[in-house]
């Protein structure tokens, strides 16, 4: 019985050791991704969006469409048939179909849990536990997945599988899974750094929204 007893101590010291080392090897990969990324001056970034709740029988199909590009905090965002400027201090959100405009102090609000376009390469760095997930191969592309879990029990949120290039070290997939069962997936199909592009691009002109005859809040 003492040596079933000792066996059964060095095997939970053991699964204790591989969760430590698995999760070191997450945060090894995650670092090296944020260093990579973080050396860009800025980044051209597609991307498709799908939701799937199947117990509220909602799918979008085909995917909605997306694009990013990111300057430091500074940001320029196409999504939903918004347009979202983020200049590092104020977020303009331009509604294309009403012609209305919003001006806020601050980014998108992160109160919901969603893991916003705009927070895609960073949002894992604070209030998440991780550990190495499943190698894939998606059309020829080795992708190295990591689980993540909110630290916050009361989270919105309840996983969220973050999908990275084995071989460019570039973020290339994100599901994230709801407590209402929903999960939205963002996949990157195009990717460009330290592309020419205008300081223009991130801020707002009212000047020429106002003559489109946009109501400017």
């Amino acid at each position: 019985m003492k040596k079933i007893g000792l066996l059964f101590i060095g095997l939970c010291i053991s699964i204790s050791a591989m969760g430590q080392t698995n999760s070191s090897e997450a945060k090894k990969l995650l670092d090296e991704v944020s260093n990579k990324m973080g050396t860009y001056r800025n980044m051209v970034i597609g991307f498709n969006s799908s939701l799937i709740n199947r117990e509220a029988g909602i799918t979008n199909d085909p995917p909605i469409r997306g694009k990013i590009t990111l300057s430091g905090e500074k940001y320029n965002l196409d999504y939903l048939g918004n347009t979202f400027i983020f200049d590092g201090e104020k977020l303009v959100v331009i509604n294309q179909d009403e012609k209305e405009v919003s001006i806020n102090n601050g980014n998108l609000d992160e109160e919901d849990g969603f893991i916003y376009p705009s927070k895609l390469l960073t949002f894992y760095k604070e209030g998440y536990n991780y550990q190495m997930g499943a190698l894939k191969n998606s059309n020829g592309r080795k992708v190295q997945y990591i689980d993540l879990t909110p630290i916050d029990s009361n989270s919105d949120i309840v996983k969220v599988q973050l999908g990275i290039d084995a071989k460019t070290k570039h973020i290339y997939k994100l599901i994230q899974i709801g407590s209402n069962g929903a999960e939205t997936t963002f996949t990157i199909t195009k990717f460009k750094s330290n592309q020419p592009i205008s300081a223009q691009l991130f801020s707002f002109d009212r000047t020429r929204y106002a003559k489109q005859g946009y109501y400017i809040d």
